[in-house]
């Protein structure tokens, strides 16, 4: 099956990003989400990377005028139902992401293939309410999408081989690298990332070391770009809990147990860059550590 249009549910960071990447390969895309606001942000949003990607010689003003053109927006969840394929780009709860599902089912054209970005939820069990579990994929991209290389594929135990060939000929057309998973909980890349970062913030909440000294230690000691902590107000504090709980659940060992310390900063509404506190303070020019 070709891929020529590209409905994508939610317009937060994970929504805008993808759509992005879609509108720059060429496809069509129509962007969903419930909050016309979140809309009008994720267009801004997307305006300001391409602009930024023209003023570094990497894209020309025309590509970005021809890209930003084919993106339009609804916040009608049914306007996706005729599109090629629909990606679930929502937050991290399966509540919701089965809501959605639910909503899109009696509006799809039959050929419709159905995914989920989720970082760690059960794509065998996602696909199990729809009506098309064989067209049932994990799509998982990294954030920022247009600048991360990878993507993990997930198949669900009834995903047929027609949908993870043609979406793994979307990702080399987007430019990208796949990477296939296996259905386990948080597939690869959280599977060890979520646990180091949550080993992080037990260091931390035993007083190990400082939200500095474990950064530091790892940036200058480990070669990583950013710190754990960091890291983890990039990605929001309650995506990392939710996945942490995912893993916990899915495969009941106690090394997966979520650290006190992050569920703490979670019910304090402090998430990261997103809500400007975190492990770090951002309201002012430069961040500073909260403990």
């Amino acid at each position: 099956m070709e891929i020529r249009s590209v409905g994508i549910v939610g317009a937060g960071q994970m929504g805008n990003g993808i759509a992005h990447v879609f509108a720059m390969a060429g496809y069509d895309v129509l962007l969903n989400d419930v909050n016309p606001e979140m809309l009008g942000k994720a267009i801004a949003t997307i305006d300001k990377n391409m602009e930024r990607q023209v003023s570094r010689g990497k894209l020309a003003a025309e590509e970005k005028a021809a890209a930003m053109a084919r993106i339009k927006t609804t916040a009608v969840l049914a306007d996706l139902g005729p599109l090629d394929l629909v990606i679930e780009a929502a937050t991290e709860k399966e509540a919701i992401k089965n809501a959605i599902f639910d909503g899109l089912l009696p509006h799809l054209a039959p050929q419709t293939i159905l995914t989920s970005n989720t970082s760690s939820i059960s794509i065998t069990r996602l696909a199990s309410r729809t009506d098309r579990p064989e067209k049932f994929m994990g799509f998982h991209f990294m954030n920022p999408v247009p600048v991360m290389q990878l993507v993990e594929l997930i198949r669900g135990i009834a995903t047929d081989k027609e949908t993870y060939d043609t979406l793994l000929a979307v990702v080399g057309k987007l430019g990208k690298t796949a990477a296939s998973a296996e259905d386990f909980p948080a597939f690869i890349v959280n599977r060890i990332l979520m646990p180091m970062i949550n080993e992080a913030v037990y260091t931390l909440y035993e007083g190990v070391g400082s939200v500095k000294s474990i950064d530091e230690s790892l940036k200058l000691g480990a070669n990583h770009p950013m710190g754990p902590l960091e890291l983890a107000d990039f990605i929001g504090l309650d995506t990392c809990l939710a996945i942490m709980n995912v893993l916990h659940d899915g495969l009941g060992d106690t090394k997966y147990r979520p650290c006190p310390l992050l569920s703490k900063y979670v019910e304090a509404g402090w998430l990261g860059r997103k809500t400007q506190r975190g492990f770090y303070d951002y309201r002012g020019e430069v961040p500073v550590p909260t403990r």
